[in-house]
């Protein structure tokens, strides 16, 4: 029997994302705003191959998308799972006429980053101080905004030494994951991966 005809086909005429479970990063974006701060939450992000690189989507609709094109910087912040309900208050709307740094920021536990004019959520396991690499539009109405990492520092607890077995190191200090669209989880448990003798990437 052939198993893909046990499949449902998507339309692919509309986005197909909504109609199916993905698993990806939260991050929260920290761009400068004008005479303050905006911070964006973001699932479509992942490093950029193997270099330091980082990116993310965003439309031009967004200030994020703005606010980078202007300062040439943005800044990575890796919540943690108790983090979760500050990276939904940074996704709140703002009210018309009044900055989100007046209005939302100023209510997160923030620090100021290091080596560019962006903020920090307090208390992640990771941060990415980046520089404007490029943007990438023309996807639809999205765009991939790419940045070389300029400086980066990660919690000690999350910090990979080999002397620590790295599925207890885990167990004990989760990571955050999004569920597209809309739940989050917390991945404590993990597996060696198993790859093929001699596997080189």
């Amino acid at each position: 029997m052939d198993k893909q005809k046990e499949f449902i086909a998507l339309d692919v005429s509309h986005p197909i994302w909504s109609h199916f479970f993905t698993i990806a990063p939260l991050v929260i974006i920290g761009t400068k705003e004008s005479e303050g701060y905006d911070m964006a939450p973001k699932h479509l992000a992942m490093p950029i191959g193997f270099d330091n690189y980082f990116g993310f989507v965003c439309t031009p609709r967004h200030s994020t998308y703005q606010n980078v094109l202007q300062t040439k910087e943005f800044s990575v912040s890796f919540p943690l799972p108790n983090q979760v309900l500050l990276a939904s208050i940074s996704a709140s709307p703002r009210a018309e006429g009044i900055s989100k740094s007046d209005q939302i920021v100023d209510a997160l536990p923030t620090i100021k980053a290091n080596t560019i004019d962006a903020l920090l959520v307090a208390d992640s396991y990771l941060y990415l101080e980046c520089e404007l690499f490029k943007i990438i539009d023309g996807f639809e109405e999205n765009s991939i905004i790419t940045g070389k990492i300029r400086a980066a520092s990660v919690h000690p607890d999350y910090l990979k030494v080999s002397e620590k077995d790295e599925q207890e190191q885990l167990g004990e200090h989760p990571l955050l994951v999004y569920i597209a669209d809309g739940r989050f989880a917390e991945i404590s448990e993990t597996f060696n991966f198993p790859f093929p003798k001699d596997f080189m990437r």
